[in-house]
């Protein structure tokens, strides 16, 4: 999309302040490029995480705290805004999810296509047997390009792989993530033949075993369907939001009617290197992602990841209860993709669509029940004896 005119509203009540936490039509599934890894490196420091069994010759996969990681708990709003759950709690020891997905994407009223996207239902299978990663493990990403395609596809073909190239993988897998997202923001102003004044916003959600990981730098959104309610697990990253706003400031940048220096209407992005400053100094337009990690559990259904097309005109409720009702009907996570598409189409977004639906279960979403009031009485004993006495008389 074009940089200078990207606006988004965002819906009532869809922002939530940060905390620290311990821890047809276009519409398509696939894999995208091969990647693989041989490096790994030990950390007596780090807390480690065990989910599944890794490979003889690998330290098991873990995650560390991160200052940058989201909160997991906010107010119910239900659909004009964020239902957000407590922190998750590891549920059933023995939920194991199957990952299943489906895109859609849509160049809708703009005259050109700029979103990209990648999914991988499994990492062990699509890396090959030598890859450092157990099973079950699934990545997934949305990227949202602006001012050209050449950002949002570097990105795309490349996130992966400097994921797992990074020396604190596979041990401190959040470091490892943050280390990959600036690394592409380097690589790609390093890249000739590529158009560094083009960028991209970034959503990737990476999974191993129940646990998962959400990075976010930009306006793209991941939001958890649990059980009918939808958990926001990124931020959008506008410049007019308190916490970017004063980072900004800080940096000697400034917010002009809702754009980072009158110019990007997001504040985190890769690329974009005519508004940053050199390579190793803070710049207001920052490519460091948030992250938020989660145990997954099985009461969690499905993930939807979508550019900022489907939230500029669709609350994160919205979506989970039209999501959740498709996947009842048919199971199907791609034509669930593709009616979130066509319902925001329906709505008059004037952005690029992409939406990526991830599914935990080979089973569709149970049906919900709804809980029996239990009305009690607000009458006395002799005042109902009267009655019935009055009632006798008359008969």
């Amino acid at each position: 999309m074009d940089a200078s005119f990207k606006i988004k509203k965002m819906a009532a009540g869809t922002e939530y302040q940060p905390h620290l936490s311990i821890l047809e039509d276009g519409c398509r599934k696939g894999n995208v490029t091969s990647m693989r890894n041989d490096k790994s490196e030990t950390a007596e420091s780090t807390k480690v995480v065990l989910m599944g069994k890794p490979p003889r010759y690998l330290p098991p996969i873990g995650h560390c705290m991160s200052s940058t990681q989201l909160a997991s708990t906010a107010e119910v709003e239900l659909d004009s805004g964020v239902v957000s759950t407590e922190s998750p709690s590891d549920g059933n020891a023995m939920f194991v999810p199957v990952f299943r997905s489906g895109i859609c994407s849509e160049i809708g009223p703009k005259p050109y296509m700029e979103d990209e996207h990648i999914c991988i239902d499994n990492l062990f299978e699509h890396l090959g047997s030598t890859a450092p990663f157990p099973s079950p493990g699934a990545f997934y990403g949305v990227f949202d390009g602006h001012g050209g395609i050449d950002a949002a596809l570097f990105v795309r073909e490349n996130i992966l792989r400097f994921i797992l190239e990074d020396s604190h993988f596979p041990i401190c897998v959040n470091k490892a993530i943050k280390s990959a997202f600036l690394r592409a923001d380097h690589a790609f102003a390093d890249a000739a033949s590529l158009d560094s004044s083009s960028g991209t916003t970034a959503l990737t959600a990476l999974i191993f075993g129940r646990m998962m990981l959400i990075a976010n730098a930009g306006d793209c959104r991941a939001v958890l369907g649990k059980r009918g309610k939808a958990v926001e697990l990124s931020r959008d990253h506008k410049p007019d939001s308190s916490s970017e706003r004063l980072r900004i400031e800080k940096l000697g940048g400034v917010v002009y009617d809702g754009y980072l220096n009158g110019q990007l209407s997001v504040a985190r992005a890769i690329g974009d290197w005519h508004m940053k400053d050199p390579k190793g100094s803070s710049s207001p337009l920052s490519a460091e992602p948030e992250l938020q990690d989660m145990v997954l559990n099985e009461e969690d259904e499905f993930l939807i990841l979508g550019c900022d097309g489907l939230w500029d005109v669709m609350s994160s409720q919205c979506a989970v209860t039209i999501a959740r009702k498709e996947l009842m009907l048919h199971n199907d996570p791609e034509r669930c993709s593709r009616e979130l598409v066509r319902e925001a189409l329906k709505r008059n977004t004037c952005d690029n669509l992409t939406v990526v639906t991830v599914c935990f279960s080979p089973d569709p979403p149970p049906a919900l029940e709804i809980p029996k009031f239990q009305f009690k009485r607000c009458i006395s004993a002799e005042s109902l004896d009267l009655l019935q006495d009055l009632l006798d008389s008359n008969i």
